[in-house]
Formats: structure tokens, C-alpha cells, sequence
């Protein structure tokens, strides 16, 4: 097995892809922590000002955004879909993966179909009509249920599963005397936490960023925190700095559950180089 050490060149792309990925976030800031006319000044600031605890309270007391109401909603939005998909997703992709059953195949089938079809644009018209006849518009549970469940998800755990999970193993078990319940939780679970951490994280930043379905169905008093960020707005003009600081503050909980789940990706892969 030869070394292999990076050239030089090699060390500048990568330095450069690291600048220009973090650069937008440090605009963010830079914005963030000024007055609106720093923020279209020409030529631009590039190092950050002294505003952010003004410009934070300011976005946090607007009496229009509900930027308070907003994150809460969005993190049990987030949070309630995430836990169902991982769930649901990592039983089904067991189920699909290990488990003989007639009509395996064809159901899996289906799934996947449905991967090809838009049903967020396409099926937003009788969704909201059910959403009304259900007298659930204005709540978080008309942002909820449509995505309990993700056929992504059960593909992605279905595949990552029949990698991860060796049918000797599920046999062995079951020839032990353990229940399928249980094979899944003691011997499927502690090998696709890596999998079911994409999926979590993947799932959580969808929702968390999700615009159009929570505009429709809620009010501009109850909204999420995409919603309550648009709602900085000035009425004829747009406040900058208000926006990129409501922005700082949305990343917060996307960054905090990246660093969670991410020990779990990292402990998966590090846990197979081993085994390897």
C-alpha cells in the first residue's frame, strides 16, 4: 500500500473551497453586526461592526416577524418530522432489507415511484383542500403530517441496511430465539446509526428550510422561522441588516444539530475502518 501525500496544488483547492464556503457565512455576519447603510455602501464593509446585540434584540422585539414563535415552531416541526422519518424509514428499510414477505419487491417498487412524481408542487391544491375540510389550517399539524413519512428515507435506509446489516446475522439472532422487534433494535440499529444520522440531518434541514407549505397553511401570527424572516421586512423598504441577523440566528439549531449527528456519522464510518 503506497502513501500518498498532497500536492500543492492540491492544498490551494482545497484552501480555496474552504474560503469560498465559509465567506457567505462571514457576510452574514459582517451584515449582520452593522447598520442598513453599511450594508449597501459601496464599496462594501468587510469586517464586522459593532450592531449584532443591537440588531439581535431588534429582530427578537419586532412585533411583526413573531421571530420567537417562529423558531419554536420550526424546531418542533423539524424535530417531530425527523424523529418519524428515522423511525419509520429505518423500520421499513429493516423490513425491506432482511425480512421475507410476499409482495417484497413490488411494494419497493412503488416507493420508488413515488420518488418520481412532484407531489409537493403537484399535490398541493388537494392537500390544502383536505388541510380545510379538516379545519387544520393555522396549525402545525397541517405542517406536520404530510411528512411523516419520506420514500427517500426508506430507500436510503432500505439500501444502507442490506450494506450494513448481513442476513447470517439477522439468521443468527433469529435462530438464538430473538424477536423481530428485538433484532431490529439490538442488532439493526447500533449498525445503521450512521445511515439514520444522514437521514436525520438531511430530513431536519428540509423541514427546517421549508417555505412554500408552511406559507400556505399558516398565519403570519403563528409562522415558522423562514416565514418570521421574511416578515422583517419593512413595508417599502428592506431592512439588511434585520434579515441577516434573523438568518444568523435560524442557522443556530441547524448547526447545533449537525455537530450532534455528525459525531454519529463520523463514529460509524471510523467504526467500519476498523472492522475493515
Amino acid at each position: 500500500m503506497t502513501n500518498w501525500s498532497p500536492t500543492l496544488m492540491t492544498r490551494v483547492m482545497l484552501a480555496l473551497a474552504i474560503i469560498m464556503s465559509a465567506f457567505p457565512l462571514y457576510w452574514m455576519i459582517v451584515i449582520a453586526s452593522r447598520t442598513n447603510s453599511d450594508a449597501v455602501s459601496v464599496p462594501p464593509a468587510l469586517l464586522p461592526g459593532g450592531n449584532l446585540g443591537e440588531n439581535i434584540a431588534a429582530v427578537l422585539s419586532n412585533e411583526d416577524a413573531h421571530f420567537l414563535l417562529g423558531l419554536t415552531n420550526s424546531f418542533i416541526v423539524s424535530a417531530t418530522v425527523t424523529i418519524s422519518v428515522v423511525i419509520i424509514s429505518t423500520l421499513a428499510g429493516f423490513a425491506f432489507a432482511s425480512l421475507h414477505f410476499r409482495g417484497k419487491n413490488v411494494l419497493l417498487v412503488l416507493i420508488l415511484l413515488t420518488m418520481m412524481v412532484p407531489l409537493q408542487q403537484m399535490g398541493v391544491v388537494p392537500l390544502y383542500r383536505l388541510m380545510v375540510s379538516l379545519e387544520w389550517t393555522g396549525t402545525l399539524t397541517a405542517v406536520i403530517l404530510p411528512y411523516l413519512l419520506n420514500a427517500f428515507g426508506v430507500f436510503l435506509m432500505t439500501q444502507y441496511t442490506r450494506q450494513a446489516v448481513p442476513g447470517e446475522l439477522v439468521e443468527a439472532a433469529r435462530v438464538d430465539g430473538a424477536a423481530t422487534m428485538r433484532i431490529w433494535w439490538n442488532v439493526v440499529l447500533p449498525a445503521v446509526r450512521p445511515g439514520m444520522a444522514v437521514l436525520g440531518i438531511n430530513t431536519f434541514m428540509l423541514l427546517w428550510n421549508d417555505f412554500m407549505w408552511p406559507l400556505i397553511v399558516l398565519t403570519p401570527d403563528n409562522p415558522t422561522v423562514q416565514i418570521a424572516i421574511t416578515n422583517l421586512n419593512a413595508r417599502f423598504s428592506t431592512n439588511y441588516t434585520l434579515i441577516f441577523s434573523g438568518t444568523l440566528l435560524s442557522i443556530i439549531p441547524l448547526v447545533a444539530v449537525f455537530v450532534m449527528f455528525g459525531r454519529q456519522i463520523v463514529g460509524g464510518l471510523m467504526e467500519g475502518a476498523v472492522k475493515a
